[in-house]
């Protein structure tokens, strides 16, 4: 067999969602518009962040956070996917898919500690109301969200290296719409054991410790709002929370299944459409569950369209 290092090979191609014609029409379509809306949504959510004081605050520091990681996220995954299909050309260079990898798994990454955080953040705001100011002060918030940043730029530049060192056996076909790890490391024909073994780890703790922590976080929270309010307040509080686990269940789930499935499933075509919930459809849930439905939010944009008529044309709102 012939051995091929990766950096002899000058492009790749996409095998996609090409075997299935008619759907593939209809993937492009929806992959559009969750693209379309989750620019939209996070880009409105960090304009108002920044423009209304009263969204000063360190929830919202994170949503914003969260807002501008998304973009580049679902950026990074589905933008080579939507431009591919409109040119007719499923290639992408070896650089191209160099950084699109790094990219994705960075921001990845990125989100699964910064969920974790923001859940951490609730929690203190809820259920230690009084030291919240002390325990989340801005010093405290900036350093959050610059580890979490740092530390999914260094776990993906970890899995990124590891893999580009390996050779592959001649092969320049991905069957996958993007640069996916484990689509990429499927073309290596060396021992990939100490890989898999960096990856195994990382995945363990970015993904179920981080789920761990957010269920624990929202479990003490709606057991201190239920002690506290009225049957409909507990109602509004038990319906957020279900909203918000919904999103972290399809996010850590799909990805969990993933990246800590046994080896010897095999499962290519099924992990095309999780890696579409994971880096497409969270993105675009994120800003309508996390913020768009907050009163503070919607007072907010109100704020703005009085201020500037002209928004209203842009920013997409419910008659009352």
């Amino acid at each position: 067999m012939v051995k091929a290092n990766l950096t002899v090979i000058s492009d790749f191609i996409f095998l996609g969602f090409t075997p299935y014609p008619k759907v593939e029409v209809i993937i492009f379509v929806l992959c559009l518009l969750m693209y379309l809306i989750t620019l939209l949504g996070n880009i409105i959510l960090i304009s108002i962040t920044i423009l209304d004081s009263h969204l000063h605050k360190p929830m919202y520091f994170f949503l914003s956070n969260l807002s501008f990681l998304d973009i580049w996220y679902t950026s990074s995954a589905l933008t080579p996917m939507l431009t591919n299909f409109v040119s007719g050309k499923n290639t992408i260079s070896f650089s191209g898919c160099a950084t699109q990898m790094y990219f994705s798994l960075a921001m990845g990454s990125t989100e699964c500690v910064l969920l974790s955080t923001m859940a951490y953040d609730r929690y203190v705001a809820i259920c230690n109301p009084l030291r919240y100011p002390i325990i989340m002060n801005k010093r405290v918030c900036v350093q959050i969200a610059a580890g979490s940043w740092m530390t999914g730029c260094l776990t993906a530049l970890v899995e990124t290296v590891s893999v580009l060192q390996l050779s592959l056996c001649g092969s320049s076909i991905i069957n996958h719409f993007t640069c996916e790890i484990l689509a990429v490391l499927k073309l290596v024909c060396v021992d990939t054991s100490r890989v898999q073994l960096i990856m195994l780890v990382i995945s363990v703790l970015l993904l179920p410790m981080p789920m761990l922590l957010i269920c624990v976080s929202y479990a003490f929270i709606l057991s201190n709002i239920l002690r506290i309010s009225s049957v409909d307040g507990g109602s509004k509080a038990f319906s957020t929370c279900a909203a918000h686990l919904t999103v972290v269940v399809l996010f850590y789930g799909t990805a969990l299944s993933m990246y800590l499935k046994p080896s010897a499933v095999d499962s290519q075509e099924i992990d095309k459409f999780m890696a579409l919930v994971y880096a497409g459809l969270t993105p675009m849930l994120n800003p309508i569950i996390y913020s768009l439905r907050n009163k503070e939010v919607k007072a907010a944009v109100k704020k703005l369209l009085i201020r500037n008529p002209l928004c209203a044309f842009l920013i997409p709102h419910r008659k009352s």
